[in-house]
């Protein structure tokens, strides 16, 4: 296949171009969404275009073994984000074969246009602005860097930390509590208000406890456990988003409705930190 002489850095096959420089995936000269180590194997495979690159090779070069991450979870991620911007797929593949328990093969014709300074596309790939490499390694699913445990772990146990003092300021000052509730609310209305924040809070201290070792002892099942039981949690936090509310004569309006918006958001803010610092493990199957 004849290859142009020019220095654009561009690999071409079907529809579809990948361009090293620019770190861009385009179909039809229309951008698709396709970064950080998605785009990185890509540009891999074209650059053995042809030959099996296996998984030990990918894992060499887009994930260091110091990093605390599920290669094998983190590949197939990558790999089916290959798929779905290519509109490929496994069992009949037009661009990326699976070879099991070996790696992967581009199998598509590539024009590549040549590169003046001898510099190898995947050099390119892993210098391309999409992501920055001095970030690090992405996290498979969020796409954005992975942070520090320590940081993601610690910041999570700060606000079980911060229910917890709700939860026993709460109780310690139920009389409070009821006082407010019966200024604002019917007798009926104010002694449900105070009945509800005592059973949440009963439930909430031995839950933000669980939750406070779990994270301090790092428990590694950690992230599924909070997967399953964050339907729970998030109703829990919905329910005391309102407590600012109780302030409002205090407080003011303006302050109760800004402190209720963000606390509206904290139990979302709680998945990810779990996620960043859990990652998912899956079956290590092949794709």
């Amino acid at each position: 296949m004849a290859v142009p002489q020019n220095n654009s850095r561009i690999a071409r096959f079907g529809v579809f171009e990948l361009d090293l420089r620019a770190g861009e995936l385009r179909k039809n000269g229309v951008k698709l969404r396709l970064q950080g180590q998605p785009f990185q194997v890509l540009a891999l495979l074209l650059d053995r275009a042809g030959d099996v690159v296996t998984r030990e090779e990918l894992q060499q070069k887009l994930w260091p073994s110091d990093t605390f991450v599920d290669f094998d979870h983190s590949l197939n991620t990558a790999i089916n984000k290959v798929r779905e911007a290519l509109g490929d797929s496994a069992s009949s593949p037009r661009y990326v074969e699976t070879l099991a328990r070996r790696g992967y093969r581009f199998i598509a014709p590539v024009q590549n246009d040549s590169l003046s300074d001898g510099t190898s596309a995947a050099a390119l790939a892993s210098a391309s602005p999409e992501p920055d490499p001095s970030l690090g390694p992405m996290h498979p699913e969020l796409e954005v860097p992975i942070p520090r445990r320590a940081i993601t772990r610690g910041l999570f146990a700060l606000i079980q930390v911060m229910y917890l003092a709700f939860y026993l300021t709460a109780l310690f000052r139920l009389h409070d509590v009821q006082a407010v509730a019966d200024s604002l609310l019917p007798l009926w209305g104010a002694n449900a208000l105070a009945g509800a924040v005592m059973v949440t809070a009963g439930v909430g201290i031995p839950l933000r406890l669980y939750l406070l070792s779990a994270v301090g002892f790092d428990h590694q099942r950690l992230g599924e456990k909070f997967r399953q039981m964050f339907p729970f949690i998030l109703a829990l936090d919905q329910l005391w988003a309102v407590a600012p509310f109780l302030l409002i004569q205090e407080i003011g309006l303006g302050a109760a409705f800004a402190v209720s918006a963000a606390l509206l958001y904290l139990p979302f803010s709680e998945r990810t930190l779990i996620r960043m610092a859990y990652l998912r493990a899956r079956p290590q199957l092949e794709v």
